[in-house]
C-alpha cells in the first residue's frame, strides 16, 4: 500500500460502487413501491346514485354507506355518455369520444397510435395492470394495455413488491338484470313503496322493474363488501387506494341512453389510506361539490402515480400533484344509440343542465330492441298509446324540442324546461356558449352522419381528419345550429345548404329540410337535386324529407336502394328513415329489408345493428322474420 493514502476513504468509494450497482440491478416494479400507491377500482354497471349515502332511504347499501364514511363522496360525477362502450372510451383514454369519431354505441373506428389507454403508461412504470373482465372500449385495444384482463384477472398475481391497478366490473345492477321478473313475493323491495319519477306511468310493471332493480343495487353492495373484505384480508388496504363509481346512469328507461341525470350522474367514492391521506380531496366521511367526469380519469389515475400527463388528454387530473383547477362545467354527448340515430350534446354545471338536440324531429323514445325486453318501458308505451299519460310522462313519446334548460337543484327529475322561459335567458345564453366553445374545441366529430364517416375512417381516423384543415367545422356546425332550430325564417340559408360544395353542410340543409316538414316545401326541387347525391347519407335525408312534402312516389326507390350499401350505417341510416316515414314506403321496402336481413344475417351469424332495424321494420309492416 503507498504511502499516504487511507483505506477509509477508498471502503468508502468502493461501497457507494456496490449499492449504486445494486440498486441499478433492482427492477423498476420495486423502486416503485414505496413511491407509488396500491390502486383499486371497482366499477358497477348501469346504475345511478341510488345508495343511502347519497340520501336515497329506500336503498338498502350498508357497504356503500360504510365506505362512504371512509372516503370521500363525489357529489357531482358524471360519465360524459349515458351508455357503456362510449364512456368507457372516454375513461381508458382521457378523451372526448366526439373528438376521435367513438362516440356511436359500439363502432369501433380506429384512433391514431399516439393516443394510448392510460394503463399502458401505468404498465411502463412498473405497475401491475389487470382488468376483471370488462373492456367495451368503443375501439380496439392497442397491445400491452393489461397484464392480465379476464374473468380471472387479479392483483395477487403480481411479482412480489409490484405496485398494482386492478378493475373489477360489477354486472349484477346491468341494465339486463330486470329483463327477466322476480316474483313479487321474491322481491326484497316492496314495489308499493317505490317513489316512482313524475315521468314514469304508475303501472305494476313499472313499480315491479324499479323494485327489482333495488335488490340488484342490494346485491351490488354485497358484491362491493366481498372485494374490500379480500383487499383487507390481504393485508394491503392500508397500501391501497380505492374509487368506485358506476359505468353511468340507469337502467329504467329514460336513464341509460339519456342525457339527463337518471343517466349520466353517477355515484363515486374514493378511500384513502392513512398512508397517503396528503392526496385527498377531505378528510374520511366528507363529500365534495367539485364537479368531475370520466374524461378526468386517466389524467387523474397518472397523475395519483406520478407520471406526467400527455398533453394530448382532454381531461384534467382532480387528485394528485398535477390536479387543475376546478372546472365550471362538465360535458355531455349522445350518438347513435343500438339500432337509433340520434344526436345531443349537453352542459352542466353545479345547478343547470343544457341541451342540444340536434335530431329534435326523432322522438324521445324510439324503438331500441334491447330497451324494450324490458316489461317497464313496454307498459309504459302502452300506457300512453292508451291515454293514461299525463303531459310528463307524454313527453318521451313526442318530437324533442330544439333546446333544454334545467334547473337540476330545484327539479331534480328534470321535467320543467326553462329554456324558452325569459328569466333564464342568461343561464342559457351562457350554457349554449359553453357548449359552442366545446365543440369548437374539440372539432366535434358527431356533425358527421355516420355512413360517411364510416367510410372516411377507410382513409384516416376521425381524429386525424377533424383536426385537419379538411373539416371545415365552423361552416359545418354554423349549418347544423342553424337547420336544428326549427325556424322557418331559416329557410333561405338551409336551401343554401343544399347547394354547399360541402357534403356534410349538405346534410344538415336536408336535416334541417326534414325538420322543418311541410314549411320546407319551397325547398322542394332542391331536395330532388339532392336524390343523386354522391353520398348516401345526403341522399337518404333527402328522401325522407321529400316523403314528407309528398313526393314518396319519387323518393321512395332512394331509401329502398340504400339498403344494398355495402356501409351498415348507411343501411342502418336507410331504416331508421324508412320506418320514420312508414305507410306506403315502409311496405314497400318490406321485401327489400328481407332479402337484406337474410343476406347479411348469413354474412354476420345474425350480428349488427342493421338486423335490429330490419327486424323491428319487417315486424312492424311485412309479419315475422324467418
Amino acid at each position: 500500500m503507498k504511502k499516504g493514502i487511507s483505506t477509509t476513504p477508498n471502503l468508502f468509494i468502493i461501497l457507494i460502487i456496490l449499492f449504486f450497482f445494486t440498486s441499478c440491478d433492482q427492477k423498476p416494479n420495486e423502486r416503485l413501491t414505496e413511491e407509488r400507491p396500491n390502486i383499486l377500482w371497482i366499477v358497477s354497471e348501469d346504475n345511478s346514485p341510488f345508495f343511502g349515502c347519497y340520501g336515497d332511504e329506500f336503498a338498502t347499501t350498508p357497504t356503500f354507506d360504510k365506505l362512504a364514511t371512509e372516503g370521500v363522496l363525489y357529489e357531482n360525477a358524471f360519465a360524459n355518455a349515458p351508455v357503456c362502450a362510449p364512456a368507457r372510451s372516454t375513461i381508458i383514454t382521457g378523451m372526448y369520444p366526439p373528438s376521435m369519431g367513438t362516440e356511436n354505441m359500439r363502432s369501433t373506428y380506429p384512433i391514431p397510435s399516439s393516443i394510448k389507454f392510460f394503463p399502458q403508461y401505468l404498465r411502463e412504470a412498473g405497475y401491475y395492470c389487470t382488468n376483471n373482465a370488462k373492456e367495451d372500449y368503443n375501439m380496439n385495444k392497442p397491445e400491452g394495455t393489461w397484464d392480465e384482463s379476464s374473468n380471472t384477472a387479479h392483483y395477487k398475481n403480481r411479482k412480489e413488491g409490484q405496485p398494482f391497478f386492478a378493475i373489477f366490473n360489477l354486472g349484477v345492477s346491468h341494465e339486463s338484470s330486470i329483463h327477466k321478473s322476480i316474483p313479487n313475493d321474491s322481491l326484497r323491495h316492496d314495489p308499493a313503496k317505490v317513489k316512482l319519477p313524475p315521468y314514469h306511468p304508475d303501472t305494476p310493471e313499472m313499480r315491479h322493474d324499479w323494485a327489482q332493480y333495488y335488490d340488484k343495487i342490494e346485491d351490488l353492495d354485497g358484491q362491493v363488501a366481498v372485494l374490500l373484505k379480500e383487499l383487507e384480508e390481504a393485508g394491503l388496504a392500508e397500501n391501497t387506494i380505492v374509487a368506485y363509481y358506476g359505468d353511468h346512469g340507469g337502467v329504467i328507461a329514460r336513464s341509460k341512453r339519456f342525457v339527463y341525470e337518471s343517466g349520466t350522474h353517477v355515484p363515486m367514492i374514493w378511500r384513502f389510506p392513512k398512508k397517503y391521506e396528503n392526496v385527498a380531496p377531505g378528510k374520511p366521511g366528507s363529500k365534495t361539490d367539485r364537479l368531475v367526469s370520466f374524461v378526468d380519469l386517466a389524467p387523474t389515475m397518472l397523475s395519483l402515480a406520478n407520471i406526467a400527463v400527455p398533453e394530448y388528454m382532454q381531461g384534467n387530473a382532480f387528485l394528485g400533484k398535477q390536479q387543475s383547477t376546478p372546472q365550471d362545467y362538465v360535458h355531455l354527448f349522445r350518438g347513435r344509440m343500438d339500432e337509433r340515430i340520434d344526436l345531443v350534446r349537453a352542459v352542466r354545471d353545479k345547478q343547470y343542465r343544457y341541451i342540444k338536440n340536434y335530431m329534435p324531429h326523432r322522438i324521445y323514445g324510439q324503438y331500441i330492441e334491447y330497451l324494450w325486453k324490458a316489461p317497464s318501458c313496454r307498459s309504459w308505451e302502452e300506457a300512453y298509446k292508451a291515454g293514461l299519460c299525463n303531459a310528463a310522462q307524454s313527453a318521451f313519446w313526442n318530437q324533442k324540442p330544439e333546446e333544454e334548460l334545467y334547473d337540476v337543484m330545484a327539479d331534480p327529475w328534470e321535467v320543467k324546461n326553462l329554456a324558452n322561459d325569459p328569466t333564464y335567458k342568461d343561464i342559457l345564453y351562457r350554457l349554449r356558449s359553453e357548449n359552442d366553445r366545446w365543440m369548437n374545441e374539440i372539432k366535434d366529430s358527431g356533425l358527421m352522419p355516420e355512413g360517411y364517416m364510416s367510410t372516411k375512417n377507410k382513409v384516416e381516423p376521425s381524429f386525424n381528419y377533424v383536426h385537419s384543415d379538411d373539416y371545415h367545422f365552423q361552416r359545418i356546425k354554423h349549418a347544423a345550429d342553424v337547420s336544428t332550430m326549427r325556424d322557418p325564417q331559416n329557410l333561405q340559408e338551409i336551401i343554401s345548404f343544399l347547394h354547399d360544395d360541402e357534403p356534410i353542410v349538405r346534410y344538415w340543409g336536408a336535416t334541417g329540410c326534414l325538420i322543418l316538414g311541410k314549411s320546407s316545401l319551397p325547398a322542394i326541387n332542391d331536395l330532388k337535386t339532392l336524390l343523386n347525391d354522391s353520398i348516401p347519407d345526403v341522399r337518404i335525408t333527402a328522401a325522407e324529407a321529400l316523403c314528407n312534402l309528398g313526393e314518396s312516389a319519387l323518393a321512395k326507390p332512394v331509401l329502398i336502394d340504400a339498403l344494398n350499401e355495402d356501409n351498415e350505417m348507411v343501411r342502418v341510416h336507410a331504416m331508421n328513415s324508412i320506418e320514420s316515414v312508414g305507410g306506403s314506403v315502409a311496405k314497400a321496402a318490406i321485401p327489400k329489408a328481407t332479402e337484406m336481413y337474410a343476406r347479411i344475417s348469413e354474412a354476420t351469424h345474425n350480428q349488427g345493428y342493421d338486423l335490429r332495424a330490419a327486424q323491428r321494420l319487417i315486424e312492424v309492416y311485412g309479419g315475422s322474420v324467418k
